[in-house]
């Protein structure tokens, strides 16, 4: 009897010292993974600020309220001005176009389609994610921008007023062409994360409101959206950071004409990532240096909206 309860103690102490050590293992491999994912980023921006100093030393012109581009001359002048504005305004108005499809998509799959073309329909929409930029670029430029002067020119004489929508001569290679395909291409980073952040949502909320005689919007709006709220913002800030970093479809789209233009209807314009690409090629070092610059720019943005994102995601758990 002693000899029995004693190998059962020690088979017990056994599996617990090995609990204990699987406990620690994978505490330590977690831990390491977290440490090795913030030393990469620090190596890029290690890297990214030891290639830009001497450019940045070089150039004689205001590097962020420039909005000049013309590293590889014997003169460098180069500034961010009218990158960073074709960025930020190209991918906001992107958020804004494709942010309502997403979630309507969202909801129709998670609670009004039928469950069995559901699962379907989500695939189909995921698929979208898995089409190369490129692609996107030439529909964008052979398909979507052809068709586009007649949309910029009902903006124009309905929106003119607007300083964005105004302008004399409104065109297909604009900023807003670019919008749209950048919309269409976080579209369903979007929406897949919506939808998942929708069907977490308890199914006794969902019932209550219905028992209580909620229609299927008020269901939603009392019960499902408040409860997703922090899931969707996060989800758009996925998307803002995919559109903010995009590059061949934007490059292929946009035709770049210099200086800040405010009228995103009429031709031209430019972002880091596209002039990144369409400049590397010819550029002389200092050239490269100044799109190195530009890059790094670009990465801190691309962070702080990610930190925002997730900041928002901490601080709002519901969805959990």
């Amino acid at each position: 009897m002693d000899a029995a309860v004693g190998a059962r103690h020690r088979a017990d102490t056994r599996r617990l010292s090995t609990g204990r050590a699987g406990d620690r293992i994978f505490a330590g491999a977690a831990r390491g993974s977290g440490v090795l994912v913030l030393a990469i980023m620090a190596a890029i921006a290690v890297f990214l600020i030891w290639k830009a100093i001497p450019a940045l030393q070089a150039n004689k012109a205001n590097f962020l309220t420039s909005e000049d581009w013309d590293p590889n001359a014997a003169t460098p002048k180069f500034g961010i001005a009218q990158l960073a504005f074709g960025t930020v305004v190209s991918s906001g108005l992107a958020l804004v176009i494709a942010t309502p499809v997403a979630l309507g998509i969202a909801l129709f799959i998670a609670f009004y389609s039928p469950r069995r073309i559901a699962s379907g329909l989500g695939y189909v929409v995921d698929l979208l994610a898995a089409v190369p930029s490129i692609v996107y670029g030439l529909w964008g430029l052979l398909v979507l921008a052809p068709h586009m002067n007649g949309i910029s020119t009902f903006l124009n004489n309905v929106l003119g007023w607007i300083p964005l929508f105004g302008g004399d001569s409104p065109g297909k290679n604009s900023i807003f062409t670019a919008s749209v395909v950048l919309a269409i291409m976080i579209l369903p980073i979007i929406s897949s994360i919506s939808r998942e952040v929708f069907l977490q949502v308890p199914r006794a909320h969902v019932e209550a409101a219905l028992a209580l005689g909620a229609t299927r919007w008020e269901m939603i709006r009392l019960s499902v959206l408040p409860y997703g709220r922090s899931g969707v913002i996060g989800a758009a800030m996925l998307g803002l950071g995919r559109a903010m970093g995009e590059t061949i479809a934007v490059a292929m789209v946009l035709t770049f004409v210099p200086g800040i233009n405010v009228h995103i209807l009429e031709d031209g314009g430019s972002t880091f990532a596209a002039n990144i690409a369409k400049s590397f090629g010819e550029a002389t070092a200092t050239g490269r240096g100044a799109l190195i610059a530009s890059g790094l720019v670009l990465f801190v943005i691309t962070l702080v909206v990610n930190m925002a994102a997730r900041a928002v995601v901490a601080r709002r758990k519901e969805f959990v």
